[in-house]
């Protein structure tokens, strides 16, 4: 499928906000396209598919729809980590520190040990990548778990912030399905084409 779909959607739909802020809640993550979301999850199988993927790894909230709708072409196991350690987790787990541009903090995930280890191999998603603070702290969970990366999918990039050159850069196999170039005051929007 042509991904030009989901830049359209974010030209129509999305809103430029003051600091480097894109709002897709109308569709991505607070109220969800389920159709575009199962595209998405196609678009990701098609770039992954010969990579041994045996499980997909997100973060809560915003990447398990898509985590979900993906895992559906691939046929397996959804896994996220958590942002706050819940008296529900049983037994040990691994930790990770983000911090998070949004809101300006520092957040610890988790997700139990039971399952995430060795054998598997991960696609990591998430709906968007800007510093990279999330996906290193999903990284940095499959460090813990002997896990190998497979692949590192992601819906919406901004290019002008340093996150997607950096996990490229260490060699990660990362796919961004809409690389926003740059983003004016008055909500013009330009993209670079990606690289899948």
């Amino acid at each position: 499928m042509e991904m030009k779909l989901l830049e359209e959607r974010i030209m129509r739909d999305g809103q430029v906000r003051p600091g480097n802020v894109l709002k897709v809640d109308c569709f991505l993550n607070h109220q969800l396209d389920v159709e575009l979301l199962d595209q998405i999850g196609a678009e990701f199988y098609r770039i992954f598919k010969e990579d041994g993927i045996n499980k997909i790894l997100t973060i809560e909230a915003s990447g398990i729809a898509i985590a979900c709708m993906t895992a559906r072409h691939f046929n397996v196991p959804v896994v996220f980590a958590k942002k706050a350690k819940s008296k529900n987790i049983d037994g040990d787990v691994y930790t990770s520190t983000v911090h998070s541009y949004t809101y300006g903090r520092d957040y610890d995930i988790t997700l139990a040990q039971k399952f995430l280890g060795p054998q598997d191999r991960v696609l990591i998603l998430d709906d968007f990548l800007a510093n990279g603070k999330a996906m290193n702290g999903l990284l940095d969970i499959c460090r813990q778990a002997g896990a190998s990366v497979g692949g590192i999918g992601i819906c919406i990039e901004k290019g002008f912030q340093p996150g997607g050159a950096e996990i490229r850069a260490e060699g990660y196999k990362l796919a961004s399905l809409a690389i926003v170039e740059s983003m004016g005051d008055n909500g013009e929007i330009c993209f670079r084409e990606p690289e899948f």
